[in-house]
């Protein structure tokens, strides 16, 4: 087993391939979730599972589940897998290479005629990314029993299409109850999308666990007045007053050194005519820290300064936590499989705290959870330019390989 590898060749092109539908002039993806270019995406990642010998089934969330037999098909699955939909200006690795990874450690089995005791799946999780359906990560999140199936299927664009109708629409609202079967193991491989590793000239990343994170929702209610005739003192300028929220959740975030990472990265003004006072704001928070604590502060400390700039301004607020995930610390077991993975191929490594979220963090709440990251250049993701080197994602795969059979065991 020592000397078996994955075919990194094999594994890009699939990559490639799967970067043709949603591919952007700048040469990343847009694969919005539940979107006509996700349904293509499912259908190509269906189709290769299917020549790989997989049976599939697709839950009530769209969660995709190929499954590779094993010798004792009743015992419980050891599991990897992570998304398919992009960021609006996303890249063709963020999530992608998670997936397809699995399925290249499906067909290296195949390759070496290996059977594991356990049975082997490929998940591929619904709506990771959030952006599309608020909140993130919604589906591995019922699957967890951190959100219930209906507040899932009921969860909304911004044109009021519900993931439910959605899923109808594309033809993945699957029949099979969501969660509630036991998990021998999960792992899922990512890019780290930051620059820790790149730094560190490392070439494997031991997840430990991942940042708490909380959302926010503000709206900030002013007064609409015309632009010329009236008054700077007498003005209730909403746009001015979230300016002011913006410049104090980066403030909060500075406040919590090293870790603490605070965002404001959605902002809608109405009515947004150039002329016209704005009258109401509605702006996001993300705030993230790896301790509870920490996290729990810098909610407190953003709830007190909106309260008093409402009470000084005469402002209308209202803001509302619309989800919050607490700090994750991953199973020992699957870090220590993902560790030897990396020892065992060769490679250098290092252990690192997840500063996003990810599918595992619901999963590790239902199942002993692990994560693998590979270096993406410049630590950059989100954004079309984002890029990982052929090398280091079959680095990252082979350690997949390792950790999989180390969990499923051989036959």
């Amino acid at each position: 087993m020592r000397n078996m590898t994955v075919k990194g060749d094999r594994l890009w092109d699939s990559l490639m391939e799967m970067a043709k539908i949603g591919a952007t002039e700048k040469g990343g993806n847009c694969r919005l979730a539940l979107t006509d270019l996700d349904r293509e995406g499912r259908d190509l990642f269906a189709n290769w599972c299917r020549e790989a010998g997989c049976t599939l089934k697709v839950d009530k969330m769209g969660n995709i589940f190929a499954r590779r037999a094993g010798k004792n098909d009743s015992l419980p699955p050891v599991m990897t897998g992570s998304h398919l939909d992009t960021q609006p200006t996303g890249g063709k690795y963020d999530g992608v290479f998670g997936v397809l990874a699995g399925l290249e450690v499906l067909r290296t089995l195949n390759d070496v005629g290996m059977e594991t005791e356990h049975p082997v799946e490929v998940v591929v999780w619904t709506n990771e990314e959030g952006s599309r359906f608020a909140p993130a990560m919604v589906a591995s999140g019922v699957f967890a029993g951190a959100f219930d199936l209906d507040y899932g299927l009921s969860r909304a664009d911004v044109d009021g299409k519900t993931m439910g109708e959605e899923l109808k629409r594309i033809g993945y609202a699957g029949d099979e109850e969501v969660g509630g079967r036991e998990i021998k193991a999960f792992f899922e491989a990512h890019i780290e999308q930051g620059p820790i590793l790149e730094h560190e000239e490392k070439t494997i990343g031991v997840v430990l666990g991942a940042q708490g994170q909380r959302w926010f929702e503000i709206t900030v209610t002013g007064q609409e007045a015309h632009a010329g005739p009236t008054p700077m003192p007498t003005r209730k300028d909403a746009l001015v007053a979230a300016s002011k929220i913006v410049t104090e959740v980066n403030r909060i975030g500075l406040d919590h050194p090293p870790f603490a990472c605070a965002t404001v990265g959605m902002i809608q003004s109405h009515p947004n005519s150039r002329n016209t006072i704005p009258g109401e704001v509605f702006l996001t928070v993300d705030f993230r820290h790896p301790k509870d604590e920490t996290l729990s502060q810098m909610d407190a400390a953003l709830r007190a300064f909106c309260e008093k700039l409402a009470a000084d301004g005469g402002f209308e607020l209202k803001l509302e936590e619309i989800w919050y995930s607490p700090p994750v610390e991953f199973d020992k077991d699957c870090v220590s499989a993902v560790r030897s993975g990396a020892k065992a191929a060769g490679f250098s490594h290092m252990d690192i705290i997840s500063g996003a979220g990810h599918d595992a963090c619901y999963v590790s709440r239902v199942a002993p959870t692990g994560m693998i990251f590979v270096p993406c250049e410049n630590g950059i993701s989100h954004n079309e330019a984002e890029e990982a080197t052929p090398e280091d994602l079959a680095a990252g795969c082979n350690v997949l390989l390792h950790a999989i059979i180390e969990r499923a065991g051989i036959a």
